[in-house]
Formats: structure tokens, sequence, C-alpha cells
């Protein structure tokens, strides 16, 4: 029994990553208020030019709305909670959900690579929806879903009077409104 106390108590002390859900719009905000209470925490930023009348300007947007990662050990999660703007902790199997340490370290290196990138939900995407490519040899180019497969689609390219089919990655890809 001394044994398995010992690992209890040795595995509340190790920080994991978390994905918490936050109020609409509140990502930025709640990680200023959790960097202050010296949480480690990281919000991923995508860069977005948004067009004003009089402007164009470069900005900062959460490449995931309303989540928020943050490394902490089980005893900090009631401080977490109570943070302002934080709704909850994603769970999965009625815990907390762990990320790994590589896909936080992945998406820092891909929004590295790639400072534009978007993310889009598969369960945003209809068979027959308009999608633009973002990289790559038919970067810019608009076309149609006509299958979903796994995190491939395969879209219809309209091009030169012919229709091309192409294979492409969802993180690729950005719905056009």
């Amino acid at each position: 029994m001394e044994n398995l106390n010992a690992i209890t108590t040795r595995s509340a002390h190790v920080k994991n990553w978390m994905v918490i859900y936050t109020r609409g719009r509140w990502e930025k905000k709640v990680e200023q208020f959790l960097k202050e209470q010296n949480i480690e925490v990281f919000c991923p930023l995508r860069k977005e030019q948004r067009q004003w009348a009089d402007r164009k300007k470069i900005v900062e947007v959460p490449l995931f709305n309303s989540y928020v990662f943050v490394k902490i050990a089980p005893a900090e999660e009631s401080k977490v909670r109570q943070t302002l703007g934080v709704i909850n902790f994603i769970y999965f199997q009625r815990r907390p959900a762990i990320v790994r340490e590589k896909v936080i370290t992945d998406i820092r290196r891909l929004l590295n690579i790639c400072p534009d990138m978007e993310s889009v939900s598969l369960h945003e995407l209809a068979l027959g929806e308009r999608v633009r490519i973002k990289n790559g040899v038919f970067s810019d180019h608009q076309g149609n879903v006509i299958q979903i497969q796994g995190k491939n689609i395969l879209m219809v390219l309209e091009h030169m009077g012919c229709a091309l089919v192409a294979k492409v990655s969802t993180n690729n890809i950005a719905v056009v409104n």
C-alpha cells in the first residue's frame, strides 16, 4: 500500500498539457490571466489579414476558437477552473483530457512554418462545399469538396475549361464564405 501512495503522490506533481474551454473570443484574455498566475499556457495564434474601410492589417487570431492549452499538475486544476473566462476542461473518459507534449511541439512548429494556417473541423466540411487551397502548386485555387477521406478531401478544381480532381489535406484548405 505504501508503494501505491508514493506513486499517486508523485504523479500528483507531474505537469501535463490539458485543454480548457473558454468563453467565446476570450482565448487571449484567459491566456494573460493564467500567465499572471504563473501557469504555463499556450494559446496558438495564426496571422490573418483583416480589411477595414480605410486600411488592411495583419492580426493574430486563435487557431482554435475557445480552446487554450495549459501545462499543470492535478493540484492546479481548481486554480485554472476559477480563472475568469475559463468554462471547464475538455474531458476524455470522465477525466480532463491530457495532450501529449509532441502534439504541442508539432502545433508550434507548424505555426512557425505556416503562420496563416487555419484549423478546419471535419464536421464543418460538407460535400459540395467551396474551399480554397492555401499552399502548394494549386495555392489560392478554389473548388468544391466531392469526397471526405479521413483527414484528406477530394475536390474538383475547375481550370482551363476542364475539371481536375485533387486530393488535399484538410490542414491545407480554408472554407470559402
